[in-house]
């Protein structure tokens, strides 16, 4: 209850909206008080929270882990790491990759734990990224979230197989496809200028995903939406707080009238077989960690488990349906004690302490974080529950996330629902570490197909229920937006 009485004073004193910044002051009444800064928010995870140096990671284990688990973590680190190969084989413990696929490990497309890579340039390969499929916007299958294409399902697999796919590049090879990989997919890039009320300016792009060879016929009326790696720390953390504290900051109706109106996506898990909260993925179409972790595993890697055994075939793909699998006794490639570590590994990712939390540009920034109502969809803080292993349960946390959907505007929309999900709606992300990603592994880019290349980017995007903040952020004075970015990149 307390906590739900914080959140609600927090909801109550701001005008605002998520990371997108501002909030028309004129119009917020009356003008939003600023908290405090406290010593625990200069530690994002807790006890969770992990040294920034000699360098940030995003692929360490939790500071706090006991040491009876560190084994665990580290095997399931390596399950997660080392690449599947394509069965059979002498291999029978990593052997079923594909035959259809997008990567052949985890960490392929979340290097070192960060984001992924969407290509610069329009003649490079989409191998890092996917392109998610549906079709029937506003309608789905209960327990997909989608209408998937015949064909294709709900993901393009850009990976075979197939001896031919992975000799492509030799001008000489005139082999035929075993299993076709269903596309290659490129991207291109659309530049704009936005222009400053004083002045100044900043570069924008937009992508636009181009396909190539597609293999099984037309992809019809679908709907398609480019999809970045997301980073994988504290993600442990973000599945240890309560569903009441994220579902008391619903407000469907906007009954508060401050035009924010976050909720929560409502997704089949397949584990208890009814509808649970969803808080992970880019619509929030996943309830936890361990059908995150097997979803990833079957529909990027396409590699069988026990909550999904089936191969990422579709009836009209006869030959990906009849390569032969690595299934074990138990019809899986991927068995529920392997599954077990990678959600581990997973659940126990440190988050990276803030840097100079006490600056005075950062301080300024916070002030004007706050002033400009961020954190009405960056909820700054939460503590996790309890009942849950001693070192994720009761620290105080600070994602900058309500984990809730929200309108974001027709820039960013993909039209292509999930569950409920609208196509005009995406989870807000948690800003923890958004500032380091770019020294993790090099990718820095934002949002969900990695358009934006800076926070500055990435809040010129908002739009939807964040109009408002972002129109009062593009008013502020340069210095006062710089020292706002500031503070998200310190997080």
């Amino acid at each position: 209850m307390a906590l739900l009485h914080k959140l609600l004073i927090a909801r109550a004193l701001t005008c605002g909206w998520a990371l997108a910044v501002v909030l028309s002051l004129g119009a917020c009444t009356p003008a939003p008080d600023v908290p405090s800064e406290s010593a625990a928010e200069r530690t994002p995870a807790g006890a969770a929270t992990a040294p920034a140096q000699p360098f940030p990671s995003f692929e360490i284990p939790l500071p706090n882990l006991p040491e009876s688990a560190r084994m665990n973590f580290f095997a399931g680190k390596a399950l997660a790491e080392q690449p599947w190969v394509k069965a059979p084989t002498a291999t029978k413990a990593r052997d079923g990759l594909g035959p259809l696929y997008n990567a052949r490990t985890c960490m392929f497309c979340h290097v070192r734990g960060g984001r992924g890579r969407i290509p610069e340039q329009g003649d490079e390969l989409l191998i890092q990224g996917i392109l998610r499929l549906s079709l029937d916007h506003g309608k789905y299958d209960p327990t997909m979230g989608v209408i998937p294409h015949p064909a294709y399902g709900d993901q393009l697999q850009t990976q075979s197989i197939s001896l031919a796919h992975q000799l492509r590049h030799l001008a000489s090879s005139n082999l035929e496809h075993s299993v076709a990989p269903e596309a290659y997919i490129y991207v291109d890039w659309q530049e704009e200028t936005f222009r400053y009320p004083d002045g100044e300016t900043a570069q924008l792009r937009q992508p636009r995903a181009r396909i190539d060879k597609l293999r099984y016929g037309s992809l019809d009326n679908a709907r398609t939406s480019l999809r970045n790696a997301p980073p994988m720390l504290g993600v442990g953390l973000l599945e240890a707080v309560p569903g009441a504290s994220i579902l008391a900051l619903e407000d469907p109706e906007d009954s508060d009238k401050d035009g924010i109106s976050g909720r929560a996506n409502r997704v089949w898990d397949p584990q208890t077989n009814r509808m649970q909260l969803g808080r992970f993925g880019w619509k929030a179409n996943r309830a936890d960690l361990p059908v995150t972790v097997a979803a990833a595993f079957v529909n990027d890697v396409g590699i069988t488990n026990p909550i999904f055994p089936d191969q990422p075939c579709t009836a009209q793909q006869a030959a990906c349906l009849a390569a032969p699998s690595g299934n074990d006794e138990q019809g899986h490639e991927l068995p529920q004690s392997l599954l077990d570590l990678v959600v581990l590994f997973s659940r126990n990712l440190a988050v990276p302490a803030r840097r100079a939390p006490q600056d005075p540009d950062v301080l300024r920034g916070r002030t004007q974080f706050y002033q400009t109502g961020c954190q009405g969809c960056h909820q700054p803080d939460y503590v996790t529950g309890s009942g849950i292993a001693d070192h994720l349960a009761n620290q105080h946390i600070w994602p900058y996330t309500d984990l809730l959907l929200h309108d974001m505007g027709e820039n960013l929309a993909d039209q292509r629902s999930d569950f409920s999900a609208s196509g005009r709606e995406w989870r807000t992300p948690p800003l923890w570490g958004v500032g380091v990603s770019a020294l993790v592994n090099g990718s820095g880019q934002l949002l969900h197909d990695g358009r934006a290349r800076s926070v500055e980017e990435a809040i010129l995007w908002h739009g939807g229920e964040a109009a408002a903040v972002r129109k009062t952020f593009i008013n502020l004075p340069q210095s006062q937006r710089q020292a706002l970015i500031k503070f998200v990149e310190s997080l």
